[in-house]
């Protein structure tokens, strides 16, 4: 052991005490920091002792010059001060996700000459980045800029990194910058490793001289539509390239074969772009790849067969594309990291894959909207994980067996088979799912499938279904009272077939659209590939189940009676489509009572009456339509009632007021007329009711004709709208405008 001699230990001491002397804070630097126009929510920060180095997120150097403020997702709010400009050591400044709000001073860079790390995401700064720097640009010593998901605009001049000779990390995402993406980046920062550009208004074409930044890993410039022209064709010498990133912008062009050059890619997504011609033949050289995302886009020819060598594959996303061929020919047994794969909208032909049910790690498939043919093969149930499958719009058959062997997938939670199995028979042996069959599924589609037969009573056994389409199907008979026991369906469309008989009362009761008695709420989990519903045009996604609207069509269907007063429990209800049938008697005031509601469909029917006046507390109402009925009286004035085309209302010939030209005024004078049109209106609408539903219901020679006349009309238009946070509405992609997603109301 040393031998501490008293001559020692007073050495020590006093060279300690110069050493907290020298440490302690600067006047100068403390009364800066004080004077910032902070606040913070609760716990405040503690800057309350003499010594500012010792402050919550502070840091000092041995002569106490801040050299470090690092105050991340500390609920600070404010804004940002020149007197930061007075801290003229500082290396590091972090004020990341807080609510710093208004533009930063002027010259904000132009005092400090070591600063390494700038860290401004996720706040609500704002202003023109040409004020930010001075004439020299960004200091030499900076390293990281991140001010991504702010509101700064105006444009990144290539003279900001003139200086920036050691940056390797540059975010400036989820802002409002304008321009051309700076063409120097490489010349002045050849060390750079991370560029993200996405979420901002770029314009232009990506500049050449990507290949010069030798250490460039991360390239992101998704996210801007009015990036236009090609890949650079240096790109593919930045050859450390683990990630590119460019998708929803204007790029075209193809896809190059050097992009097998860049063999550290794990992640490229060019999805949603108007990239064409065909996949490099040896694309499987890029072995590392995670995630491949080219959707939507113009892409050609087959798939290439060394593209199962990608084995380290989790997202295959070709979905939308031109592609064809015959899809059982690619071996995805290699593909065992694989868990999801959407080549929808394509037109591949042959068999599902039998080497898919190989991939044990699958959560998701989605082949909808090809030329597969034959049946779902039970060996499906290989898959355990399975959670989402589509394969709408093919030529599959036997239903039957379909229900069968996927209600034995018991992590199903998403069926979608929509326009299949063509002229079938609806399953209706009750023992067809059995007591543990589809004990996950959420979400059955089968519409316009035209199958016959009514609705089976084993449906009544999917307690956690949320969502069921049925509609344009050929289904008749009633509707069961069953499906008040359903505690978690909030989605119901049995429109466009032939069901008969009244509204039950027993549907006013579904638990999920009833308030006082909805179900506890079921995990917000994330679907693993999102649903679309075609709507006017446009396509909605939908990533997670709950987000699409509280809904019940029986529209276009032969039922009658009145609409029961209990319709007004349905207090969670966001649509209600009861339009071309044969409902009779007033318009149940009750309706009034579904104060969620967003479009409410009652056209050509047999309503007869005034329109309630309660209709005007519907605020949310933005879609209406009362046409072709019996009803008379003046239209409930002062509120959103009046605008609505005046389409809403026409063929009521005793309506009057706005906004139909008649004014209530000079109805009195039709009188007579009135009446001799509202005779003739009975007799026309027993004669067309019974003239079309009649044969229909008698003669299957005449209802199988109906029904082939009804499959040449798939751009028939289902007009919907609804008020629905969290909902992305995405633009019909121009190639596929005509041929895919028509506007019927399925979802794919």
């Amino acid at each position: 052991m040393a031998d501490f001699t008293p001559q020692y230990l007073l050495f020590t001491l006093i060279l300690l005490g110069a050493f907290s002397a020298n440490h302690g804070c600067n006047q100068i630097p403390r009364k800066s920091l004080l004077s910032l126009p902070f606040t913070t929510s609760s716990p405040p920060l503690s800057w309350s002792s003499i010594d500012c180095c010792l402050w919550d997120g502070i840091s000092c150097d041995l002569k106490g010059q801040v050299t470090h403020i690092w105050l991340p997702s500390k609920g600070l709010r404010g804004s940002i001060s020149s007197v930061l400009g007075n801290l003229s050591r500082l290396s590091h400044l972090n004020l990341s996700n807080n609510s710093l709000s208004g533009p930063l001073p002027t010259g904000f860079f132009s005092s400090w000459n070591q600063l390494r790390v700038l860290d401004l995401n996720n706040n609500h700064l704002a202003g023109d980045i040409s004020s930010l720097f001075s004439s020299n640009g960004w200091p030499a010593s900076i390293q990281i800029v991140d001010i991504s998901k702010n509101d700064f605009n105006g444009m990144i001049q290539s003279l900001f990194l003139r200086r920036a000779w050691t940056l390797t990390e540059l975010n400036v995402s989820h802002n409002g910058f304008t321009g051309h993406i700076p063409s120097s980046l490489c010349i002045n920062s050849p060390s750079v490793r991370l560029l993200d550009f996405s979420f901002n208004n770029h314009s232009g074409q990506i500049p050449t001289g990507l290949g010069r930044c030798s250490k460039l890993e991360v390239f992101r410039a998704g996210f801007n539509y009015y990036l236009s022209g090609q890949l650079p064709h240096d790109i593919y010498d930045a050859t450390e390239l683990t990630e590119i990133s460019l998708p929803f912008s204007n790029l075209s062009g193809p896809i190059n074969s050097d992009i097998v050059n860049l063999t550290k890619l794990t992640i490229l997504e060019l999805y949603y772009n108007q990239f064409s011609g065909k996949l490099p033949l040896n694309i499987g050289k890029l072995s590392k790849l995670k995630r491949l995302l080219l959707h939507m886009n113009y892409l050609t020819g087959s798939l290439p067969q060394s593209l199962t060598n990608c084995t380290n594959l989790i997202e295959l996303n070709l979905r939308l594309n031109l592609f064809r061929g015959y899809i059982s020919t690619l071996n995805f047994s290699s593909l065992q990291q694989l868990t999801m794969l959407d080549l929808g909208g394509n037109e591949f032909t042959g068999k599902f894959p039998a080497s898919l049910y190989s991939c044990k790690s699958l959560k998701a498939i989605r082949l909808t909207q090809n030329r597969l043919e034959g049946q779902i093969m039970p060996e499906v149930l290989q898959l355990k994980l399975l959670q989402y499958l589509s394969l709408g719009d093919n030529k599959l058959t036997n239903l039957t067996e379909a229900i069968k062997v996927l209600s034995g997938c018991k992590s199903l939670r998403m069926v979608i088979l929509p326009l299949n199995f063509q002229h079938e028979a609806m399953p209706s042996d009750e023992g067809i799912v059995g007591s543990f069959g589809f004990e996950n599924l959420q979400a059955l589609g089968l519409g316009g499938c035209q199958l016959t037969g009514t609705l089976p009573s084993w449906l009544s056994k999917l307690k956690k279904l949320e969502v069921l389409d049925l509609g344009f199907n050929r289904i008749t008979g009633s509707i069961p009272g069953w499906f008040s026991t359903l505690p978690r369906l909030f989605y119901l469309d049995l429109s466009n077939n032939l069901i008969s008989g009244e509204f039950p009362k027993e549907l006013c009761d579904l638990p999920a659209l009833v308030l006082k008695q909805i179900a506890p709420p079921v995990e917000q989990s994330n679907l693993k590939l999102p649903i679309f519903v075609s709507e006017n045009g446009t396509l909605n996604q939908y990533n997670y189940l709950t987000f699409m609207p509280p809904a019940i069509y029986v529209g276009n269907n032969c039922l009658g009676g009145n609409v029961p007063i209990e319709i007004g429990h349905l207090l969670q209800l966001h649509v209600l489509d009861l339009s071309h049938n044969s409902f009779s008697g007033n318009i149940p005031y009750q309706i009034s009572e579904l104060t969620n509601l967003e479009k409410l469909d009652l056209s050509a029917n047999k309503f007869s009456g005034e329109i309630p006046a309660s209709l005007t507390s519907l605020h949310f109402l933005s879609w209406l339509s009362v046409a072709n009925n019996d009803l008379n009286g003046m239209i409930p004035s002062g509120t959103q009632l009046q605008s609505f085309d005046p389409s809403a209302y026409e063929g009521n010939p005793g309506l009057c007021g706005k906004p139909l030209p008649l004014e209530c005024a000079n109805i009195e004078k039709h009188g007579l007329g009135n009446l001799g049109f509202h005779v003739s209106l009975v007799l026309g609408f027993i004669t067309g009711f019974w003239g079309v539903c009649g044969p229909l219901f008698f003669n299957k020679y005449w209802r199988v004709a109906y029904f082939q006349f009804l499959d040449g009309l798939k751009g028939w238009a289902k007009i919907t709208s609804y008020r629905i946070e969290n909902l992305t509405k995405i633009p019909t992609h121009p190639v596929h405008s005509e041929k895919k997603y028509s506007l019927h109301q399925f979802f794919f």
